[in-house]
């Protein structure tokens, strides 16, 4: 695996080794990897480095959690060529960003075909700056550039929003903080629903794509859509606390609340041989945990 160090990655690092996997982490070193997973040190972004760490081995399966540029795709291409038959990259709902619309349907996984996405090497994607204001076309360009150029199998998971877990994004605890204290939630005048899942379910979902033979896209997320005004109820119900919704006056909007529908159809997946839960069956759980 690359990556693997926090959040859902870690999850699935120890559900792969739970089930009985030789699990290999490859990340720079930052966090250990957990007891009895073989930890290599390496910047994915140096491929000779990344090499030398590598040595001789071989993988039946590569999953990547920290891919976000076609350069770092194009660095595993060629990395992994020999090394493995399927690589099982980890993207987001966040490829779908600009074709969503506020009245749109759930979008499948042929609404951003990456045989098809072109892919522009020349843009500064070596600038953390750039790379993290142009998130979802870097997922974009790397989803497009392993499955056109890559000589192995490729599955793309296009994660929703991941709520729970060791969430190092501080999304969620903005909701409880505010409405535990009182404070306005800035939204849209109009929010729309968006997808969501929960980090043990992507991470379970991600070990079974591991072991599945599916490549392409894949949507992963739970049934059920939820809006910024639905996750500020199921808050309000759990802290016992009237959420105060502001809608938007110049104020940076809060995280989740969207002017454009973000639903993800899931009928691939269930295709494919994987059903997920539903958002209400874990929800009040991660608003818990939240609270710490």
């Amino acid at each position: 695996m690359i990556g693997g160090s926090r959040h859902f990655g870690r999850r699935l690092v120890e559900e792969l080794s739970d089930a009985g996997a030789a699990v290999t982490v490859v990340n720079r070193g930052s966090t250990p990897a957990p007891q009895g997973v073989t930890h290599l040190r390496a910047d994915r972004d140096d491929e000779a480095e990344l090499r030398a760490a590598l040595g001789d081995r071989r993988f039946d399966v590569v999953v990547d959690q920290v891919c976000y540029s076609p350069l770092q795709a194009a660095v595993a291409a060629r990395v992994f060529a020999d090394r493995t038959r399927r690589y099982v990259l980890t993207s987001t709902v966040e490829v779908y960003a600009e074709l969503a619309r506020p009245d749109g349907s759930a979008l499948t996984e042929d609404a951003v075909d990456p045989s098809a996405w072109p892919v522009d090497p020349e843009l500064p994607w070596a600038d953390d700056r750039f790379r993290a204001e142009h998130y979802g076309e870097g997922k974009r360009q790397a989803e497009a550039l392993l499955t056109r150029q890559a000589p192995f199998d490729v599955a793309v998971v296009r994660t929703a929003h991941v709520l729970g877990g060791a969430d190092f994004t501080g999304r969620l605890a903005h909701y409880v903080e505010r409405i535990e204290r009182g404070r306005p939630v800035v939204v849209h005048p109009a929010p729309r629903p968006a997808s969501f899942v929960h980090a043990p379910e992507i991470a379970r979902f991600l070990a079974w794509a591991a072991a599945a033979d599916f490549t392409g896209p894949v949507n992963a997320a739970s049934h059920g859509t939820l809006d910024v005004r639905g996750l500020c109820a199921a808050i309000g119900r759990s802290t016992g606390t009237d959420p105060i919704l502001l809608v938007g006056t110049g104020e940076p909007f809060s995280p989740f609340s969207f002017d454009r529908c973000y639903a993800m159809d899931t009928g691939r997946a269930a295709r494919v041989g994987f059903r997920f839960s539903s958002v209400a069956d874990w929800l009040p759980l991660v608003v818990e945990e939240a609270r710490g």
